[in-house]
This record gives C-alpha cells, structure tokens and sequence, in this order.
C-alpha cells in the first residue's frame, strides 16, 4: 500500500512516516517547509514570495487585483509534481488548508491530489473551520482566542480567523464532503469533532522515541527553566503569561534556578536547546500536549503544557503526575514552579513518569498501526 502524506505541522507527518516505514509501507511526504523550523520533507515545495521585493510585489498585485501569485505558484509546482504523487492507495491531508494558499487554489489543490489518487483522509491538526467555530462560540472554558478578545494584541492571522470567512467555509465544506473521514491528532481536535458524522476518533500524536534519548535528571545545583518562543505565535502560545511567571519565580528564587530563554530556532537546533532543561515552558490556552511538549517529555523534562481535566479523564491519570496543567495566570504557574523548586524529588518522578507516558500512548509505531487501522476499516 503506497501512502502520500500532505502537509507537515510540527514533525507530526514525519514520525507517522516513521513508524509506516517500519511496517515497510511505502511513504511520502508532500509539503511546505515549515517556516523557520525547516522539518524534513520529501517533496519540498517552497515560498517564492516570502522576503524582499517579490513580497512587496506580491501584495502590490494582490491589493489591486485580488491575485494571489504565491497560491499560483504553489499550485504550479503542484502540478509539476503529477507523477511523483499520483496512484497512492492513502492520502492524508494533515488540514483544511495544507498548502496555505488562497480557499479557491486551495481547492484546485485539493480536487488534483485527490483526483490522482484513491481514498482521501483528513487530520484535524491545528487551526481549521471546526475548531475554531468551537473556540469561537465559548465552547471552551479558556481558547487560544483569549489573548486577542483581551485585548493583548490586535487580530494577527496566527489567530485563523481566515476560516470562519464565507470562502474558506466553503472550502470546508467541499473538503468534508470528498473526504473519507477525519482523525484528531489530540483533544484540542477532538472535542469540537464529538458526534461529527464523518469524524473517524482521535489518534494521538506520533513520537518516535527512538530518535529522543532519555537521561535521567541530576539536579546538582541550579534547577534550569527552559522557555522556547515562536514569536509568530508569542500571545497565542501564552509566553507573556510565562514570562511573568518566571518574573516572579526568579524574584524569590534567583539563587537556586537558572532560567533559559530561546526564540523562534529552527527545529533541529531547538530540540537540542533544552538537554539540560529540567523544567520547560510550554504553552497555555491547550487542553492536551502538542508535538514540542510530548518531545520534551520524551526526553524527560516536566513540562508545562496543556493537561486540563478531559485529558486527565481520557488517560485515567492524576493531576501534576505527568505534565503540569499551564492555567492562563502567572500566579498559578509561579506557585506550581514554586512547588517543584522545593521539591526537587517532584521532578525526577514526573520525568520517569511523563517518558513512560509517551512510549505507552504515543509510541510512533503504535499509532501508525491505528491509523493504518483506521484508514483500512474505512476503505
């Protein structure tokens, strides 16, 4: 069975790969580069009008003609690529707008890849119509629209308000109708999917921990705090809130920690960054772990992430045990960084803790076998 991966988020695509290859299934990833983090892709395809002039001259003809000439050129090396990704049992597009062109080139993209091939699936893996609608509408007690209905800062489009637009509805609606099915890759998907007829359940992200070496803490001195920062993604990741919170954790405890703060590095610099982290700074606004928090609990840091109570309810484990749940107030997570600084055994448990946690529920192997589950149950 030949499977074509379509988009890449957050090394997610590339450890399904892994552990589909292990299978000795024959894999493909089609994809832009991620940004700055430059996660490894098959068949790249690349931004022509990100910097410079040609930026300039894309908006220019854009504001007066309503052209999108990068969305043009994306689709044309789509189309270059016919051969290379055509005649695929399995294809998975890892969101609604995996390319981020234009709704209409989107959809041009979307009716090709699927016209080469056979069955198309979906993964509900960052922002798209469905969970954005669900944050959109107080569904939760807390989303990551916080920052901008605040007021912290102005309408950004890391926010994603794109898809609630008419055109990008539509496009959803078109993607929903000639798909298969689609799968969440964490709770953050899966609560605003729950009773969607074509929702196919949630598969939990894929770590390969192979690939992650797990060393024991030592805490010898200092306790070290790492704080990695998207600044794309700065209020929406909750690092304002964090960093207020290292603010006053340092103003108590400046002689026992030594904080470390990185910003925006490209991923194979950025998972090195943190090896003698014990403790790392994750997001806010999330309800489950995403792909930097399970890598680093892999690797055995006690993270502060998304661990609210549906997450401790889905796995049937306590509260503080695996993860640190990271409420939207810096006095909480103060006092939760307090608790760990004196007690430092706290830290060496959660970290034997949050590893097996990963190679029991997220092992890349694993979920590559729901998935191929999954995928063949519906085909």
């Amino acid at each position: 069975m030949k499977i074509l991966l379509v988009g890449e988020y957050s090394r997610l695509h590339n450890s399904l790969k892994e552990g589909l290859e292990h299978f000795n299934y024959n894999v493909t990833i089609v994809a832009l580069n991620d940004g700055f983090k430059n996660y490894a892709v098959d068949l790249p395809i690349l931004k022509k009008y990100e910097n410079g002039p040609l930026k300039k001259i894309k908006n220019l003809i854009y504001r007066f003609t309503k052209i999108d000439l990068e969305s043009l050129q994306i689709k044309k090396q789509i189309i270059t690529l016919k051969p290379k990704i055509s005649n695929f049992d399995i294809v998975q597009f890892i969101n609604e707008s995996s390319f981020g062109c234009s709704p209409h080139i989107e959809k041009d993209i979307f009716n090709l890849i699927s016209n080469w091939n056979k069955k198309v699936f979906l993964l509900s893996c960052g922002i798209d119509y469905i969970s954005l609608k669900y944050a959109h509408n107080n569904m939760l007690r807390y989303s990551y629209l916080d920052p901008f209905l605040n007021g912290k800062e102005q309408l950004s489009p890391s926010y994603g308000f794109k898809f609630l637009q008419s055109d990008f509805k539509k496009l959803h609606q078109h993607i929903y109708k000639s798909i298969v099915g689609v799968i969440a890759s964490d709770l953050d998907y899966h609560l605003p999917l729950l009773n969607h007829p074509k929702y196919l359940g949630l598969i939990p992200n894929p770590i390969n921990t192979e690939q992650l070496e797990f060393k024991p803490l030592k805490i010898d001195s200092k306790i070290v705090i790492f704080h990695g920062i998207n600044s794309h993604n700065y209020y929406k990741k909750g690092n304002d809130i964090f960093e207020e919170a290292l603010a006053i954790i340092n103003q108590k405890y400046a002689d026992k920690i030594k904080i470390v703060t990185v910003r925006s590095l490209p991923y194979n610099e950025y998972i090195k960054s943190y090896n003698e982290a014990h403790i790392m700074l994750d997001q806010i606004y999330a309800y489950d772990q995403g792909f930097n928090a399970l890598e680093a609990m892999s690797k055995g840091k006690v993270v502060f992430t998304g661990a609210e109570k549906e997450w401790l309810e889905y796995y049937n484990i306590k509260e503080d045990t695996i993860a640190i749940n990271a409420l939207p107030d810096a006095k909480s997570i103060a006092n939760k960084l307090e608790w760990l600084i004196l007690n430092p055994k706290k830290i060496t448990e959660i970290s034997i803790q949050a590893r097996r946690f990963v190679e029991t529920h997220h092992n890349y192997k694993t979920c590559a076998e729901n998935y191929l589950k999954t995928w063949q149950k519906h085909i």
